[in-house]
C-alpha cells in the first residue's frame, strides 16, 4: 500500500511507517511542497497512492471525482505525529480491505 501524505501531515511519519507501509511518500520528497490539491490529486493518481490527508477538500474531490486515488480522511483535529502513526498502524488491516474494496473511494479515521 502506497501512501501520499498530505502537506498537513508530518514528513516524519514516511519513516515511522516505512517497515508498515514502505511504499509511502510525503508530498514536500515528491516536489510537490505547497502545491495545490489538483496537483497533488493528479500525482497520486498517476502513481498509483492513496491520498492521506487532514484536508477536507479532498473528502469533497473524491465525493465529486471518484477515484482513483482514494483518500484516508484523518479526522483528529490537533494531534501528534505519533498518534496519527498509531492510528493508522492500528487500521492496518482495515486500510487493506479499504484499498482492495472495488467501489469504495473515501475513507473517515478518527
Amino acid at each position: 500500500m502506497k501512501f501520499l501524505f498530505d502537506e498537513n501531515l508530518s514528513p516524519r511519519l514516511v519513516g515511522l511507517l516505512a517497515t508498515t507501509f514502505p511504499d509511502s511518500t510525503h508530498v514536500r520528497d515528491v516536489g510537490l511542497a505547497q502545491a495545490d490539491d489538483g496537483a497533488v490529486w493528479s500525482y497520486a493518481k498517476n502513481n498509483g497512492f492513496l491520498i492521506v490527508t487532514k484536508d477536507a477538500d479532498f473528502r469533497q474531490m473524491s465525493f465529486v471525482s471518484g477515484f482513483p486515488p482514494k483518500v484516508i480522511w484523518i479526522q483528529r483535529g490537533n494531534c501528534t505525529t505519533m498518534d496519527v502513526m498509531l492510528l493508522l498502524q492500528s487500521h492496518d488491516s482495515y486500510l487493506h480491505d479499504f484499498e482492495n474494496n472495488a467501489e469504495a473511494a473515501f475513507l473517515e479515521l478518527g
